[in-house]
């Protein structure tokens, strides 16, 4: 079904995953910070969600600057004349630049009890924030040889999992308050809800696909990355959570943060095997 190769190493590694996954729960706090400015249910984690945001981007930061085999090369971000404007990378760089900027200005007007220009700002927070998983969905659909990624899908898939990931998080900041937990339950079930339609489709077709695509289907579904896949990502990260969400147990506090956990387990899960199940076919053949 295949064709042989030379080329047997894959160039995306596993410390990816976990920045997609990091910055998805950036993207995620920065959104619901944002929209604590229009919703008072979420008032209370208003400023958690954005200091959360700020220590996981410096989290992410860091992970893809030791990734790079020059660590110091990461300030050519900073030299326009350097950057390909043809690149996702390129944008995504300057995505995470200027997110970085708007986000501790908010941060510094958070803390003056500034309303009116928090607001504002918040919504520019959330606006770059939004650029933060479709980047990285970018930089995988933009490989037009390689199946799964190669479908405008996936930024749309990592917007949804960055409002899951976040709300999880932000159910852990929550604590004891009623009203906001039970808003996140609904951020939470609605964007897993997505995340499980998304992935049926990528799946459907995936399988109904051309040779390459059969084969990344396999990969996918069967053996160790099947595990992780569908087992970690889908059944457990996804299926599980919206069983439990509807539950009368998942309208309590516990059962909330028992599904964001669960979220959370099968986000670093399914961007795990979105990134590397599709690469082991160049390992293979």
């Amino acid at each position: 079904m295949g064709d042989y190769v030379w080329f047997h190493d894959v160039s995306w590694h596993a410390t990816y995953a976990i920045y997609f996954f990091v910055i998805g729960i950036v993207a995620g706090l920065a959104f619901l910070s944002f929209l604590s400015w229009h919703d008072g249910a979420l008032r209370p984690i208003r400023a958690r969600a954005a200091w959360g945001a700020f220590v996981l981007l410096v989290i992410g930061g860091l992970l893809l600057i030791m990734d790079l085999s020059q660590p110091l090369r990461f300030l050519n971000i900073l030299n326009p004349f350097y950057l390909n404007f043809g690149s996702p990378l390129a944008w995504g760089a300057l995505n995470i630049v200027g997110f970085g900027i708007a986000l501790v200005v908010y941060l510094f007007v958070l803390r003056r009890g500034e309303d009116r220009g928090g607001r504002w700002l918040a919504a520019i927070v959330a606006l770059l924030a939004l650029g933060l998983p479709i980047y990285t969905g970018f930089d995988l659909t933009v490989h037009q040889s390689r199946p799964v990624w190669n479908t405008p899908i996936i930024p749309v898939l990592f917007v949804a999992m960055a409002i899951a990931s976040g709300a999880a998080v932000a159910s852990l900041f929550a604590g004891g308050n009623a009203a906001t937990q039970a808003r996140l339950r609904q951020y939470l079930l609605w964007s897993s809800a997505a995340i499980g339609v998304m992935l049926v489709s990528i799946l459907g077709t995936t399988h109904h696909g051309g040779a390459a695509q059969e084969l990344t289907y396999l990969i996918l579904t069967t053996g160790t990355m099947g595990l992780i896949f569908v087992g970690g990502g889908i059944v457990a990260g996804t299926a599980a959570p919206i069983a439990l969400l509807l539950a009368p147990f998942g309208r309590h506090q516990l059962g909330v943060v028992l599904a964001g956990l669960l979220v959370l387990a099968g986000g670093i899960a399914l961007r795990y095997a979105l990134l590397m199940g599709p690469q082991q076919l160049q390992t293979l053949y």
